[in-house]
């Protein structure tokens, strides 16, 4: 004979607790909020005075958090050439035309610890979720390096298999040494397919196809490389309406402009995302939007380039997927997807006007609108019950905060600077304390500086 018992009291895994405010999800807000995680998932959210029992207690008091922000658009292996003096006030064709052959030093090693430190960084600005774009292949498998960094850290990360085709010789920009031939380029996406993308809910690590930009692949790669993804339900990403000088290029080599020609080759979908989209004309525009194409917006790179930022109040009124990127850092010179998102809310307001952007349009553009842009908006960029336990308790020095009183995701973007006081991503604290918790992290910044110097050719 058995007697009845009570089922066991659900005890969580982690519980983030006693926020000034928990911003949930666009509109919904807690203050004084707990958030529950279990299996790398939110398990329940609620009030002060309701929380779970939990076998991990993170303290938030006085902070705000929030979802973790998503970069959609970066070039991690930039970080080895960061400020690089020759090359940082030309246009950004001449920025090119002086880093690639610096670029076609990158190997394995260097891949690997420029992700590392790229990903502290990252999580350092409390970004849970990036997207990088690495299209210089001056040898083998610098994806799958990249790629073993994030898993060694536990990172989420969306590796997109860069490509460049056209070399100076074939009338495009970068130098032979980092290009490939089509074949190559098509076989080794498939390789990265099948080796590590992984469509499956809360996935760490998913692939996309990235030719660089119409500038420097062939229009057969194009073509093709839309088919692959359509074939293995991937996404496509690339550099689209970014300069001036894109629209002359493609008008001399393709008869059309930048967007025309993105059509023509199979990429309006809503399978693809952009990055920049600054001169797309209005009919454009409204085509792009009408596609559902997403648009990664990277205004810091922008603005440092001096060529111009995308319309993002207009893009967003009409229904294009807008997120963040913080693009290269050897364009941006940093990874923090809290600067690039205040950036966002400085541009929209220089842009439209004091109304045409708030803190919370902002980070909604960091979080939901980039989640959008990746395919991922039912488990990311929000913190609902079920979604992916990727989240921010942000610092502010109380100096900073000295009466800011009414609005704590104002503040957060107006009063800065701020930084992750803890990163979780998939449940897992990866900072904590303002700290990485990553325990070859030092390694690697050593590692990183060797190979940096070697690549500029610096003895010291």
């Amino acid at each position: 004979m058995t007697s009845a018992v009570d089922p066991p009291i659900e005890v969580a895994e982690l519980l983030v607790r006693d926020a000034e405010l928990l911003v949930v999800d666009s509109g919904w807000e807690i203050p004084g909020g707990w958030l529950a995680v279990t299996d790398g998932r939110v398990t329940g959210v609620g009030p002060a005075g309701s929380e779970p029992e939990a076998r991990t207690t993170v303290r938030a008091s006085g902070r705000l958090v929030t979802p973790g922000l998503i970069n959609t658009h970066h070039h991690i292996y930039q970080n080895l050439t960061r400020s690089y003096a020759p090359a940082v006030n030309g246009s950004l064709f001449d920025w090119l035309t002086t880093l690639y052959p610096i670029w076609a030093r990158l190997d394995e090693e260097g891949a690997y610890v420029s992700a590392y430190v790229g990903m502290a960084e990252l999580l350092m600005g409390g970004c849970t979720t990036s997207s990088d774009h690495l299209y210089v292949h001056p040898r083998p498998r610098l994806v799958d390096a990249e790629i073993r960094a994030a898993r060694d850290i536990g990172f989420r990360f969306h590796a997109t298999r860069g490509s460049m085709t056209r070399s100076v010789e074939d009338g495009g920009l970068p130098p032979r040494s980092v290009t490939q031939t089509e074949d190559e380029v098509l076989a080794d996406s498939e390789r990265l397919i099948w080796a590590y993308h992984d469509p499956g809910p809360g996935a760490l690590v998913r692939v996309a196809l990235a030719p660089c930009s119409p500038f420097s692949v062939t229009r057969s790669l194009m073509t093709a490389t839309a088919e692959l993804a359509e074939r293995h339900d991937v996404r496509l990403h690339t550099h689209l309406a970014e300069d001036h000088d894109e629209d002359t290029y493609c008008l001399e080599t393709y008869g059309c402009r930048p967007v025309e020609y993105f059509e023509d080759t199979g990429w309006m979908s809503d399978r693809s995302w952009v990055a920049h989209c600054i001169y797309p004309n209005d009919a454009e525009l409204r085509r792009l939007a009408a596609a559902g194409v997403g648009v990664a917006h990277c205004p810091s790179s922008n603005m440092l380039i001096g060529g111009g930022t995308a319309r993002v109040g207009e893009m967003r009124e009409l229904g294009l997927p807008v997120g963040i990127g913080c693009d290269g850092s050897a364009s941006t010179d940093h990874a923090s997807l809290w600067m690039e998102t205040r950036a966002a809310l400085l541009l929209g307001r220089y842009r439209g006007g004091p109304g045409a952007m708030t803190a919370r349009d902002a980070l909604d553009i960091a979080t939901r609108g980039s989640a959008r842009c990746l395919g991922r908006d039912d488990e990311l960029g929000h913190l609902r019950p079920g979604a992916c336990a990727d989240l921010v308790v942000w610092d502010l020095h109380e100096v900073a905060l000295a009466g800011a009183l009414s609005d704590p995701v104002e503040a957060w973007l107006r009063c800065g600077p701020a930084r992750a006081w803890t990163t979780v991503v998939g449940g897992r604290v990866l900072v904590d304390r303002g700290e990485p918790r990553l325990p070859g992290l030092l390694e690697a910044l050593r590692v990183h500086g060797a190979v940096a110097r070697a690549m500029q050719g610096r003895s010291t």
